[in-house]
């Protein structure tokens, strides 16, 4: 039986080896090369050719999106899987729109993520559980687009909905702990969104952050939104 090719995009390099070592174990799937970020993704997916591309978002160089919208524009059969820890719309709405056949959180299961991988290489979608249905159908089906771009307002601030969310609770003085609670993720995950934030709005601390909502108001009114 032919193995499914793949390559792994990710900068965690014990991620990429876990990721790897889980695949390969079904002996089904191989996986042919690894890239650290976008740019390396691309280089290394068009020396191998390999089936599918799984590839995290954010990454340094060229984020996951990106190199997903180059390859795609270049006019690659590539399939892509998009692995994130980001259940954020926005995210999944621009991997859609990029071209790619399916979406995952990192905290899915192994049998969720192996029906992942064979449905898209045979050339379906496949979109983790956690996400909405309804909202994926509506965007694959071109239902929404025209209404989504015509009222999404323009993000100055390069902040996802989650982020801004996020934002929204720390200018509250909420912390990581409440804000997990409320929205049912982990420490782990709020405190990457709030690294994420902080990286987006040039600040490198807390203090900085809330400063600078302080001083900002098109930040202030956009987090009141």
């Amino acid at each position: 039986m032919e193995k499914i090719k793949v390559v792994l995009a990710d900068d965690h390099v014990v991620v990429r080896s876990g990721i790897k070592n889980l695949l390969e174990n079904e002996g089904d799937i191989v996986v042919v090369g690894e890239a650290s970020n976008g740019k390396e993704a691309l280089e290394v997916v068009e020396k191998l050719k390999p089936d599918m591309l799984i590839i995290d978002i954010r990454m340094p160089e060229m984020n996951g999106l990106e190199a997903t919208r180059e390859l795609k524009n270049n006019g690659t059969s590539i399939k892509i899987l998009i692995l994130s820890m980001h259940d954020d719309e926005d995210y999944i709405l621009q991997s859609i729109e990029c071209g790619a056949s399916g979406y995952l959180l990192k905290d899915t299961s192994k049998e969720e993520f192996l029906k992942a991988i064979k449905a898209i290489h045979q050339g379906g979608k496949y979109f983790s559980g956690d996400i909405s249905q309804v909202l994926v159908n509506n965007y694959l089906n071109g239902k929404d687009r025209k209404n989504i771009k015509k009222t999404s307002p323009v993000n100055h601030y390069d902040v996802t909905k989650r982020e801004k969310q996020i934002l929204k609770m720390i200018a509250s003085g909420i912390g990581n702990k409440e804000i997990a609670e409320k929205l049912g993720k982990s420490i782990r995950t709020i405190e990457t969104h709030r690294f994420n934030i902080m990286k987006k709005l040039k600040v490198n601390n807390v203090v900085e952050l809330l400063k600078r909502i302080d001083e900002d108001p098109g930040l202030k009114d956009h987090i009141e939104t």
